[in-house]
């Protein structure tokens, strides 16, 4: 995201009214968010309440120096790039400034166009400082090799084909499942495909962390918010300005703080612990919980209208038992192709529910290689509750799939072959019965 793409929060601040009058104006036209102050002493009062992208500074005001001021906004704001204006210029003041930390240094009178250009230069350096700061973030927080998604299940392509839709937007999404279902990758995949895809994606686990230091993690803080704070910090929504911010767990958040959240949501403005500076982050949010958040926020213990908030596009991930047909390609990814598989391993490990879902298959694998003699995964070097599983009676299975299919499609022709009839009297959703219609080759007509 370049300076001339974002709104830009400038602050203009002269002793002269009609110059800040006439300034103002100009900017607001050019779409940039302007305060104006004919003093330092309001000036570092509006510096308290909002955060600025740029500064503009007289050299000559009534109360401080132009100087003086960059020095006390430095002691509290240090990514404001600042500007300075006079109308006496000289070497010995312009080195002064550039010491002090301005980006530039201009004489009275300026050309607006000029200005502008010099502001929208400084905004584009803020930009990228900020996005070096996200790239650090980032490497710390790269993805493991053979983080991508896969499957042929048909629960899977459903949740494919939602990525595909919802990723180009910028609206809010919430994922849910079971715990080791993949949420995280959702969000990868969301990320990769949308138009933040060259921006951060940076990554938070409400239930890792106490609310206290969750609070400081997601909005920052200022030296001395609380104990050991020794510096000013930016939270993960400044970290993630222009990108996206996953919110695992999000369930766990505790109710003052998803209030905090929901104000983000609404308005993009947020303030550091200890702080009363209004700061503003433009970020996609995507969240993920194993919880049932409506039945969370009717038992008032999510709100309500943060789960609305982010209920605009829910993406429910399947748990491994239900993904037909996955777990052959799961084992052989985690495996690695140099692995063989026991004849009939497939077959033993589906018999198991996998509780743990795709995270728990995937500890069983590593176990079995560290316990395996040659390059050969077999059941016994699985976990015991995995590998003691007794094999079904192949003629009580397929007597018991025979009547469930005679079920079904008794129910089915009952109903006229009404998909939506036959779901709600044999008790399942639509989709399930999709696959029971495919599963045990019942005609759809």
């Amino acid at each position: 995201m370049t300076a001339s793409q974002k709104q830009i929060d400038l602050l203009i601040v002269d002793d002269d009214e009609y110059l800040t009058e006439d300034l103002q104006t100009y900017f607001l036209r050019q779409n940039f968010r302007v305060q104006t102050a004919n003093t330092a002493a309001d000036a570092l009062a509006l510096m308290q309440q909002h955060a600025f992208h740029v500064a503009v500074f007289d050299m000559h005001l009534p109360d401080l120096s132009g100087l003086e001021l960059v020095r006390r906004f430095r002691e509290t704001d240090a990514d404001c790039e600042i500007i300075m204006l006079t109308g006496e210029g000289s070497i010995e003041t312009a080195v002064e400034a550039m010491k002090l930390g301005t980006t530039d240094y201009l004489t009275k009178p300026v050309r607006l166009k000029e200005l502008e250009a010099v502001i929208l230069r400084a905004a584009e350096t803020q930009t990228l400082r900020k996005q070096n700061q996200q790239l650090k973030e980032l490497i710390q927080q790269q993805l493991p090799s053979g983080s991508e998604m896969i499957g042929k299940s048909a629960p899977m392509q459903s949740v494919f084909r939602l990525i595909e839709r919802v990723g180009p937007t910028d609206k809010a999404v919430l994922i849910q499942g079971e715990s080791g279902t993949g949420k995280e990758l959702v969000a990868q995949a969301i990320h990769r495909v949308s138009p933040l895809a060259d921006f951060p994606l940076i990554t938070i686990n409400c239930a890792a962390l106490p609310e206290q230091l969750l609070e400081s993690e997601l909005f920052g803080h200022e030296k001395g918010a609380f104990t050991g704070a020794t510096s000013a910090k930016p939270g993960l929504f400044e970290v993630a300005d222009g990108g996206t911010l996953f919110v695992d767990e999000i369930g766990e958040l505790a109710l003052p703080l998803q209030a905090k959240l929901l104000r983000v949501l609404e308005d993009g403005s947020f303030r550091r612990v200890g702080s009363i500076q209004e700061r503003r982050a433009n970020v996609r949010l995507i969240a993920a919980t194993n919880r049932d958040l409506a039945a969370a926020s009717k038992a008032g213990e999510f709100r309500e209208d943060l789960y609305y908030r982010l209920n605009v596009i829910t993406i429910s991930l399947p748990p491994l038992r239900e993904r037909e047909g996955d777990l052959a390609l799961l084992l052989t990814k985690f495996a690695g192709n140099s692995w063989q598989l026991e004849s009939g391993l497939v077959e033993a490990l589906r018999r198991y529910d996998w509780p743990g879902n795709i995270r728990q298959l995937r500890n069983a694998v590593e176990r079995a290689k560290i316990l395996a003699d040659d390059n050969l995964l077999e059941l016994k070097n699985f976990p015991e509750e995995v590998a003691t599983i007794e094999p079904e009676d192949e003629a009580t299975t397929a007597d018991l799939g025979q009547l469930t299919r005679q079920h079904i499609e008794q129910i089915y022709d009952a109903n006229q072959r009404n998909k939506t009839k036959a779901a709600q009297a044999l008790g399942v959703s639509r989709r399930a019965l999709y696959r029971l219609l495919e599963k045990y080759g019942i005609e759809s007509k």
